[in-house]
C-alpha cells in the first residue's frame, strides 16, 4: 500500500512543478511552504483513511466498485505519467504564495491519492497498517519534494522524466491488478447470487 500511495503522490513528476510554482519565492522560505503543504495534506489523507468505510456505506458503494473504478483512475493517471502531456502553469494568478490549492491539493493528495486510501482503508485488517502506509509514502515524498531544487540540478529535466515514466509503467500494473480483483469479486458476487 505504502509503495502505490508514493507512487500516486507522483513526488519525482511534481518536482518541476513545485520549482515552477515557488521559483519567485527565496530558497529558505520554498522550505517551509513545501513543508506546511505536505502537512496539509497528511491530514486530509488521514481524514480520508478514518471517514472511508463511512463514505463507502453512505454512498452504497460496493467494494468490487471501487476497485475497477479505482484501477481505471489509477489506469488513467499511469498513461499521464508515462505519456505526458504539457500542463498549464498551475500557480494562481496574482498571488505570491500558494496555499493549500495546487500544492497539497491535487498535487500530493489529488484525487487518485484521496480514491485510493478510502479503498485501502476498506481492505487492511488493522487501522495502524493503513496509517503507517500514509505516513511511510508520505515521508519519502516529503523528503523528495524538500530536496527538489537538487535533484533538479542533479538530474536535469530529462532524468525526472525518465524517473516519472519508469514509475507510471508500475502504476500501470498496479492498477491493472486491481481492476482483475475488482471484476473477480464482481464475478463472485454475480455467481453467488
Amino acid at each position: 500500500m505504502a509503495f502505490s500511495l508514493f507512487l500516486l503522490m507522483d513526488s519525482i513528476g511534481n518536482i518541476p512543478l513545485f520549482i515552477s510554482i515557488l521559483k519567485d519565492i527565496p530558497h529558505r522560505r520554498q522550505l517551509q511552504i513545501i513543508l506546511r503543504e505536505l502537512l496539509i495534506a497528511l491530514v486530509i489523507m488521514v481524514l480520508f483513511n478514518y471517514l472511508g468505510d463511512f463514505l463507502l456505506n453512505a454512498l452504497q458503494v460496493t467494494q468490487y466498485s471501487v476497485l475497477i473504478s479505482g484501477g481505471i483512475i489509477l489506469f488513467l493517471i499511469a498513461l499521464k505519467m508515462i505519456f505526458p502531456v504539457k500542463e498549464a502553469e498551475l500557480s494562481p494568478t496574482g498571488e505570491k504564495e500558494p496555499f493549500i490549492v495546487p500544492l497539497a491539493i491535487p498535487l500530493v493528495a489529488g484525487p487518485a491519492v484521496l480514491a485510493a486510501i478510502i479503498l485501502y482503508s476498506g481492505q487492511e485488517t488493522s487501522e495502524g497498517s493503513s496509517i503507517l502506509a500514509i505516513v511511510a509514502a508520505w515521508i519519502v515524498t516529503t523528503l523528495i519534494l524538500l530536496s527538489s531544487t537538487y535533484l533538479n540540478k542533479i538530474m536535469g529535466r530529462r532524468g525526472i522524466l525518465a524517473c516519472e515514466r519508469l514509475m507510471g509503467l508500475v502504476l500501470t500494473m498496479i492498477a491493472i491488478q486491481m481492476f482483475l480483483e475488482g471484476l473477480a469479486q464482481f464475478l463472485t458476487a454475480i455467481h453467488t447470487s
